[in-house]
């Protein structure tokens, strides 16, 4: 196709030629004859519409299984359907123009409600090809009966008959697609809800079956919960995979600052993944709460994440709630575990910056290093005897003795809600 304007460049400097006056197309004969027989055919066939309705029902039962159901479960409605989009067809056969409206919006409501019912898609585009194949054959038969040297005369017709049926069936699709985009909408906030009802513990037991077929979950199971935040959107659902193994049932809902996976856990543990190096992103965070009992008892499971979950470093990482009990404790009572603090270490805490970071260092060592001097040391860089000096001068602030089993607990107490609460 040449471009409607040209540049200067290619502008010819010869004589123009002179437009042709165009004609004005004239209906032919022949297309007024073929009108003519269109009419008075598709006026025979509105005579007898309940009967070519039937047949049509007969014929969609007989070709297309999920019409075989729609017409056994309700197969008035069924009837009063096809009889309705017959009549605003062929009644558009006749006066197109006064009756395009109402065919259009017919099978606008014909797409809408069969999506609305589940009917599949394919099964009502192939009951609307079935109607126009039936209504051309309609057109065929009448006039080979009462006028058969006319019947070639429909040739000149036929195309505007598919066209009417190709557009009817677009409006369908269209309709039936919009339908389902908002049923699917609907069906998505409403498991949104009904999986935010179950995380935070208010859902009411009579929605829990609903829940359990909108999430693809069984109502009864062991259920964990496992929560991820921090970092990019990408970096947590990369952290999903690593924190859920494969194959695992999970639900995954999306929130402000945390996702939640409701996890269906067989044994009731959750499978521990085998990520590979670098897997989780920098900061991202994963607490992974213990097992209850049924979907009613997530919310329980979710509190569980939570705790898991604010134990984990913001640095980063995987926490296994069953791993940190003690911690779980400490972080479960923030108030208590405070005050524990400033009752066991309150006086080395009160020390030099640089004094307190280097005993509180060395006590936390020698823990993790079960109590071992030499062992501290090597992590520490320093002589073992500079471990145990310092570790007594811990004993000399606290008031508490490290081989005293009660007063080492109440020290590693301390220590972990320090660590954690000092925010």
């Amino acid at each position: 196709m040449q471009h409607a304007v040209r540049s200067l460049g290619a502008i010819r400097t010869g004589p123009t030629p002179v437009p042709r006056p165009r004609t004005r197309r004239v209906p032919s004969l022949i297309d007024a004859d073929a009108l003519r027989v269109l009419h008075r055919a598709a006026r025979a066939l509105l005579d007898d519409l309940p009967g070519l309705t039937d047949r049509l029902v007969a014929v969609l039962q007989e070709q297309e299984p999920a019409y075989r159901a729609a017409v056994a479960g309700d197969p008035t409605g069924t009837w009063q359907e096809v009889h309705r989009s017959l009549r605003h067809s062929v009644t558009s056969l006749i006066d197109p123009r006064s009756a395009r409206d109402a065919a259009r919006g017919c099978s606008w409501r014909i797409g809408a409600t069969r999506a609305e019912q589940g009917l599949p898609l394919d099964a009502l585009l192939h009951a609307f090809r079935l109607g126009g194949s039936l209504v051309w054959q309609g057109l065929v038969e009448e006039t080979s009966r009462t006028a058969p040297e006319e019947v070639r005369l429909l040739v000149h017709v036929a195309s505007d008959v598919w066209n009417f049926v190709d557009e009817h069936c677009t409006l369908v699709a269209d309709a039936y697609r919009q339908v389902e985009w908002q049923l699917s909408r609907r069906r998505e906030n409403r498991a949104r809800l009904l999986a935010a009802a179950l995380l935070d513990g208010t859902s009411r037991i009579a929605d829990v079956p609903e829940a359990a077929r909108a999430l693809g979950l069984p109502e009864h199971g062991r259920y964990v919960v496992v929560a991820v935040a921090g970092g990019h959107p990408a970096g947590c659902a990369a952290a999903r995979a690593a924190a859920v193994p494969e194959g695992t049932r999970v639900h995954w809902h999306t929130g402000v600052e945390v996702d939640y996976g409701i996890v269906l856990a067989a044994d009731g543990e959750l499978p521990r993944p085998q990520p590979g190096p670098g897997t989780l992103a920098p900061g991202i965070r994963i607490g992974v709460g213990g097992a209850v009992d049924g979907l009613a008892a997530v919310g329980d499971a979710r509190r569980l994440a939570d705790t898991a979950l604010s134990i984990c470093p913001g640095s980063g990482g995987t926490v296994w709630l069953a791993e940190h009990l003690p911690a779980a404790l400490v972080v479960s009572s923030p108030e208590l575990g405070r005050t524990l603090a400033e009752r066991v270490l309150g006086p080395l805490l009160r020390l030099e910056p640089a004094d307190r970071e280097v005993l509180l260092d060395t006590l936390t060592t020698w823990l993790a290093c079960d109590g071992s001097a030499q062992r501290a040391g090597e992590r520490l860089y320093c002589h073992r005897n500079t471990v145990l000096n310092r570790l007594r001068r811990c004993e000399q602030l606290t008031g508490r003795c490290l081989a005293r089993p009660s007063d080492l607990v109440e020290i590693s107490l301390a220590l972990t809600a320090h660590r954690l609460l000092r925010a």
